[in-house]
């Protein structure tokens, strides 16, 4: 190899190193919000849950690893979206019930994989306690929302749209999903940011505890 082409090489091999980090950095980040990793490990949630809450931590348990809790439950800005007929509706509407607030979007791909599990953890847990509300906070409107939980069969979540896209802002939500457990009194438990499995064991546990 001549001096040319040895130079050429080891100024490229910087830059590559650089090229692997930037992609390593990303693939964590997937891991994380995936939160499939601790699969398997501890499944007592329900009897964590507050414990952790207490302390301001992060839920490292199975499918919903990463959701991270409010030290102590926290007031929520009113936001304002509509249901599928139109109606206005605020958080309010489920004053003294737990509520698994899910954002989500036409366009977000990881949503789309979620959202089933979404419609079998409401299906299951579903009740005069509880609800999950899958909010579209999405421009396209309720149409292009309605379409989308229909391609997927989402049957048991109904459609609740903001199109002004407002809620993700005032949420303070970072990404598509983001989805907070909000308790009876409007408050904040914790969020998790970045798709689950929301119908798998660990979540159910998650929600149960603090249905009582």
């Amino acid at each position: 190899m001549d001096d040319k082409v040895s130079g050429s090489v080891s100024r490229a091999r910087p830059l590559l190193m650089a090229a692997l980090a930037v992609v390593a950095g990303f693939a964590a980040v997937y891991v994380t919000l995936g939160g499939r990793d601790n699969a398997g490990k501890g499944p007592q949630v329900k009897a964590a849950a507050p414990s952790v809450a207490a302390s301001g931590g992060k839920l490292n348990v199975g499918e919903v690893a990463g959701f991270v809790f409010k030290k102590e439950p926290e007031a929520l800005p009113e936001i304002n979206f509509a249901d599928g007929k139109g109606e206005a509706l605020t958080l309010k509407n489920w004053e003294g019930r737990v509520v698994l607030l899910n954002l989500w979007a036409t366009w977000c791909a990881p949503c789309r994989k979620e959202m089933p599990g979404l419609a079998r953890l409401q299906k299951e847990l579903g009740s005069a306690k509880f609800e999950v509300v899958a909010l579209a906070v999405d421009r396209a409107g309720a149409q292009a929302a309605a379409k989308f939980l229909g391609s997927i069969e989402a049957k048991e979540l109904a459609l609740y749209v903001d199109a002004t896209a407002r809620s993700g802002t005032s949420l303070r939500a970072v990404g598509m999903p983001t989805t907070l457990l909000i308790d009876g009194q409007g408050r904040e438990i914790g969020r998790l940011t970045g798709p689950a499995e929301w119908d798998s064991d660990e979540a159910k546990r998650l929600v149960q505890a603090y249905l009582k």
